[in-house]
């Protein structure tokens, strides 16, 4: 079934229920977190096997944190197609360096709190095929991820702002509140990762199934 409403990204899938339900839902992106510290982190080969159920209308990410050559590596020679998702404080020179030595598409995170987090966006316009906008987590919260931490920002801050390349938007999404994001930013694309699980890590094929019906009716 492909939603005919927003855009959804599943992030953080470790298992195959996880991905069917994510199929069936109508998903279009599909990501696998390679950041050990996460309780979602696969392994290159875990991802790929879970890759391999994925139709053509399904694409695969790898989600990085500041990565090296050789851990970008082990993943796009590994995973047909994968969309790199940079989830770190990358330089636009290295995304630019990254897209060109790996030919691959690039997602880049921007995390935010403030206006002036939004407007640092604009650097990465010429050399992000995405742009992804995410929480950041407060100071004083040790134990934060660079994302997943089912934290949101002010939706307000993006409201009526035009970009050069397509944007999703995440952070602390959930059935619940997708509505109402999605009427804040004018977000065509959305990602979820904490807001259709049971606990961290272990996604529930009920909420994933909820939020993609949300999602295709907006």
């Amino acid at each position: 079934m492909k939603v005919s409403g927003v855009t959804v990204k599943v992030c953080g899938l470790t298992d195959s229920q996880g991905v069917l339900a994510a199929i069936e839902g109508g998903a279009r992106f599909i990501g696998f977190v390679f950041y050990p510290p996460s309780p979602r982190s696969v392994t290159p080969l875990h991802a790929r096997e879970l890759s391999l159920q994925l139709p053509q209308s399904v694409s695969s990410v790898g989600v990085f944190f500041e990565p090296g050559d050789a851990e970008l590596d082990s993943v796009v020679g590994s995973i047909p197609n994968v969309l790199v998702q940079l989830h770190g404080q990358e330089t636009p020179r290295r995304v630019a360096e990254i897209k060109s030595r790996f030919k691959v598409r690039i997602i880049k995170s921007i995390p935010v709190a403030t206006s002036q987090d939004i407007e640092s966006a604009t650097q990465y316009e010429n050399v992000a095929d995405w742009l992804l906008f995410d929480a950041k987590a407060p100071k004083e919260q040790t134990n934060a991820l660079p994302g997943g931490n089912a934290l949101a920002f002010d939706w307000k801050l993006l409201g009526g702002k035009d970009w050069k390349v397509p944007w999703l938007l995440s952070g602390g999404l959930t059935a619940d509140n997708l509505r109402a994001a999605v009427s804040s930013t004018r977000a065509r694309a959305v990602d979820v990762s904490s807001g259709v699980e049971d606990v961290p890590g272990q996604k529930s094929p009920e909420r994933i199934r909820e939020f993609l019906a949300v999602a295709g009716a907006i």
